[in-house]
């Protein structure tokens, strides 16, 4: 444990910041988009159109995380999920991956103080109500049901793109991609979550639980189930890292096979 904190710990850092920044941007978004006096609310009445924008918003958000430097050091999991999966994948270390996760959750809640201190009654607005991610009108079976098929495929896209030295360089556009497509389409059955730390950061300051065990076992089940598919067609080879890409001079932390040649 002191031996991963002591080498590891900007990674650690790199971690909480990055949800943090993601979790400031949906904050700001949500109150533009959303709050009744915003003039952006009030020309565009219907909420799929406001989903346009916001999914451009959040999933340029990720791709610009993915691709600054500090994200290709950490790797930019940004997600307790991931991180989890690519543990399971043997890829993270233990401590590693639980100083990732710890990490992940302090930065998702300390993303959306920062929000609420900037934007205060804003953002506490229930029109916006701190970006919460809550079942929708199908409920939490409906809800857990849709996080598990957008992580499901999430996860399989990134597995597939990520472990291809020739297409490893794609892997943040294309998890971008579906970030913005998947809050046009799927935001109206969970709230578009994917990230039990991105959940949980709205959740303490909006004080809104409501079907939280979707949001803590649907992605993590969606990703590990991918992991599993994905293993079973490709072998265990075939995962040669943690890192979304490795197209960049940044150091890497996890246990890296990407020097071979892919199976």
């Amino acid at each position: 444990m002191k031996t991963a904190l002591r080498d590891h710990w900007p990674e650690y850092l790199i971690e909480a910041g990055g949800l943090g920044l993601f979790m400031l941007s949906a904050c700001l978004f949500a109150a533009l988009l959303e709050h009744p006096d915003s003039p952006i609310r009030q020309t565009v009445t219907a909420a799929v159109l406001r989903r346009i924008p916001m999914g451009l918003a959040m999933g340029l958000t990720a791709i610009a995380i993915i691709y600054s430097p500090f994200g290709q050091r950490s790797a930019a999991h940004l997600n307790p999920s991931v991180t989890v999966t690519f543990w399971r994948l043997g890829k993270v270390p233990t401590w590693d991956a639980g100083f990732y996760v710890a990490a992940q959750f302090v930065g998702g809640i300390l993303g959306v103080g920062l929000a609420a201190a900037a934007l205060g009654p804003t953002l506490a607005h229930p029109a916006v109500n701190y970006a919460a991610t809550v079942p929708g009108h199908q409920g939490a079976i409906g809800a857990f049901l849709a996080e598990l098929v957008i992580t499901f495929i999430l996860m399989t896209v990134v597995l597939t793109v990520s472990n291809r030295p020739r297409l490893n360089r794609f892997t943040g556009l294309c998890a971008g991609a579906l970030v913005g497509c998947y809050i046009l389409v799927e935001a109206p059955l969970s709230g578009m979550s994917m990230n039990p730390a991105r959940t949980v950061g709205s959740a303490v300051y909006a004080h809104v639980w409501t079907a939280l065990w979707v949001y803590f076992t649907a992605p993590l089940l969606g990703m590990l189930a991918a992991a599993e598919l994905y293993v079973a067609r490709r072998g265990a080879g075939g995962v040669l890292c943690a890192k979304l890409h490795h197209d960049n001079p940044q150091r890497c932390i996890f246990r890296c096979h990407y020097a071979a040649p892919a199976p």
